[in-house]
């Protein structure tokens, strides 16, 4: 009988393990291409490397959009949610979630036009431009602080393909824009495509910020973390990264039926 019901609770834990694994990896996240967007192929480069990661522990990766802070609110405190998706690192966020290795780096250039060019050293010297950032977003701690202290003067924007298209205008001097969010939009919008060596992006970075997953601070979010942070070891991210974007070029380049 001892031996009967030893092996009936084995095997309920074993079922309750391959229950586990079976699960989805499910992330909230926001609409940012192309790290992560529902109509990209992958869902974006981040959500790409995410779910590579995720298939080395058995789990298949499933992805919900919303706003940015629902996003942060649902990944952290939502039914079924394991954490969100692409964070940056901050203090406070490190107190209420386990962050990840990182998923790759938000390096943040200046565009500005190759007819005029905008030339500096320290971000002190962008003092006398007017220059376009997304609202709401950072551009960097130190970018943000000159900002605060009014020593830069910005023109904020609800997106970056706005910010492009004031640069095209000469209604900024110079955009901050995180360096594969320009390739991606100089790619994807026609209007910018037909204009894009028209501009730059400078070889000297504003910021560099690395992406993590934020997982729920809980035993079953450390696992996860841990799990994924083996896996992610062993993905080739600049060469995933570099065959993601030739993809897309691949297939910017294409030509197109005619409708």
């Amino acid at each position: 009988m001892r031996i009967a019901r030893l092996c009936v609770l084995l095997l309920c834990v074993a079922l309750a393990a391959s229950a586990d694994a079976a699960r989805p990896l499910r992330l909230a996240t926001l609409n940012w291409a192309p790290y992560v967007a529902p109509g990209l192929d992958q869902q974006g480069l981040s959500a790409y490397i995410i779910g590579s990661a995720a298939r080395q522990f058995g789990r298949a990766l499933e992805i919900d959009y919303f706003p940015w802070n629902r996003a942060l609110q649902l990944g952290l405190h939502g039914p079924g949610y394991a954490g969100y998706f692409p964070a940056y690192y901050t203090e406070q966020r490190a107190r209420e979630c386990y962050f990840s290795s990182p998923i790759g780096t938000s390096t943040l250039g200046l565009a500005y036009l190759k007819s005029a060019p905008v030339h500096w050293r320290r971000l002190e010297d962008l003092a006398p431009f007017m220059i376009g950032v997304v609202a709401g977003y950072s551009s960097g701690a130190e970018f943000d602080r000159l900002v605060a202290q009014q020593k830069l003067t910005i023109d904020p924007s609800p997106n970056d393909t706005l910010n492009l298209r004031k640069l095209l205008a000469g209604r900024v001097q110079a955009v901050v824009i995180d360096r594969l969010v320009m390739r991606f939009l100089l790619l994807a919008e026609p209007d910018l495509r037909k204009q894009r060596r028209r501009l730059a992006l400078s070889s000297r970075p504003v910021a560099e910020l690395p992406l993590y997953v934020c997982f729920r601070r809980t035993p079953e979010g450390r696992q996860l973390q841990r799990k994924f942070d083996a896996a992610l070891q062993t993905l080739p991210l600049h060469a995933m990264e570099n065959r993601y974007f030739g993809k897309l070029e691949g297939n910017a380049n294409a030509p197109q039926a005619d409708h």
